[in-house]
């Protein structure tokens, strides 16, 4: 359903929540390795992150990446526009051109639910709601590190 930019960004977006803060910043060389992920276009998308407003950053010797407290009210819904627009959320499971509570295709009666909880919780998780999740239940953002 996602990008993979996406999934990248929002990957990023909790790494540098966990793990920086407006003393403590982060370069896209150290964020790609932790988050495995390659290293020139997350530069790419951390500059769009960056013009958007949902990572802050600074230049020079003890610069880098890091989010502020602003940063972390932001959604993961305002990641997914930013990066991939908000029309995925919007087609038909089945790909017809038109699908809606009035005209729906085969599966919108059991799609649309799901679509709708999705969304909802998109638009409602905020970065800090998610870091505190990932910290109470051990959840992982990268498999760097575990034995396949």
């Amino acid at each position: 359903m996602l990008s993979n930019a996406c999934k990248y960004a929002i990957r990023s977006i909790l790494y540098l929540a966990i793990h920086s803060d407006e003393t403590h910043k982060i370069g896209v060389k150290k964020v790609a390795e932790e988050i495995e992920t390659p290293q020139p276009f997350l530069a790419k998308l951390l500059q769009q992150l960056v013009t958007n407003k949902l990572v802050s950053s600074s230049k020079g010797p003890k610069g880098g990446f890091f989010l502020d407290k602003k940063n972390k009210e932001k959604s993961v819904w305002d990641i997914i526009k930013t990066i991939d627009g908000t029309d995925k959320f919007d087609q038909c499971f089945l790909g017809l051109s038109s699908c809606d509570d009035e005209n729906p295709c085969p599966a919108h009666r059991f799609v649309s639910p799901f679509k709708k909880l999705i969304l909802n919780d998109f638009r409602d998780k905020t970065i800090a709601s998610l870091v505190e999740e990932i910290k109470e239940n051990g959840t992982v953002i990268s498999l760097k590190g575990f034995n396949n």
